[in-house]
């Protein structure tokens, strides 16, 4: 492990990059990460890949003690990986930790913005449509998605950030013990929503950061249309739960637990 000095403001920083089938972009992934940024950690999770993600990483680590990799046995998925990750964080002393896909698509470049931003908030948001933030190489329907998709969680749960489903992000440990990560219970495209929503509702500060998002050039996307319909039918559930909240709140004459915004 690193020293122990971290990065001013932050501390010590953990980049966690969850795997799973990503042999052909985790090498540069990672490097780029420890050129960027060389006073960060990195944690591989790997759910068991077949392709040889998981010995790519123990490569990395074993020529670099600021690389560490967690074996998963099985494919468990991206949110459950991250919560693996959280863990792993917490109980070696991080104070904050990042999330970052392997595929190439969050580019270790924008980390220093990120951290940054951390230095006066809890949870910083790498928006893809944040003012000055670019997306690129991608087709019309994955745009009008992820629009639509981030307007109607902004809608229906009152998050008010642009970019709710977005997966780079920074969380300082102590905004992490603020949230109920017990009672998560979503996986891919709704993790971050869902996390996202706790957050607010938690009252921790959240900012967002324009970054530049890439597709992929390797691999295949792990988006499918059942993630995207349990993304629907998550965020349209939570909704529902809090306005029931609300409606019950108010009958009391307490009051309804809106959190007020930083």
């Amino acid at each position: 492990m690193g020293d122990e000095t971290g990065h001013p403001g932050v501390g010590r920083v953990l980049v966690v990059i969850p795997t799973y089938n990503e042999v052909d972009n985790l090498r540069q992934v990672v490097r780029r990460v420890r050129r960027t940024a060389p006073a960060v950690d990195v944690l591989v999770a790997d759910d068991d890949s077949p392709d040889g993600t998981g010995a790519v990483a123990d490569a990395l680590a074993g020529t670099d003690p600021r690389v560490h990799v967690l074996h998963r046995r099985g494919e468990r998925g991206l949110g459950a990986a991250y919560l693996a990750g959280f863990a792993w964080a917490r109980e070696r002393g991080y104070d904050a930790v990042v999330e970052m896909d392997a595929d190439g698509s969050h580019a270790p470049e924008d980390l220093p913005a990120l951290l940054a931003a951390a230095r006066d908030a809890d949870v910083v948001i790498g928006s893809r449509w944040a003012r000055g933030a670019r997306v690129l190489n991608w087709p019309l329907r994955r745009l009008l998605l992820s629009r639509g998709g981030n307007l109607y969680a902004r809608l229906a749960l009152g998050v008010p950030v642009s970019d709710a489903t977005g997966g780079y992000r920074v969380y300082r440990l102590s905004a992490l013990d603020a949230i109920d990560l017990g009672s998560v219970c979503s996986q891919g495209y709704s993790f971050q929503v869902e996390l996202a929503h706790l957050a607010h509702r938690a009252g921790v500060r959240i900012v967002e950061v324009p970054i530049t998002f890439a597709e992929r050039e390797h691999g295949s996307s792990k988006m499918s249309p059942r993630i995207v319909a349990e993304a629907l039918w998550r965020v349209t559930r939570w909704a529902v739960a809090d306005r029931r909240q609300a409606v019950r709140r108010g009958l009391h004459g307490t009051p309804t637990g809106q959190v007020r915004w930083p």
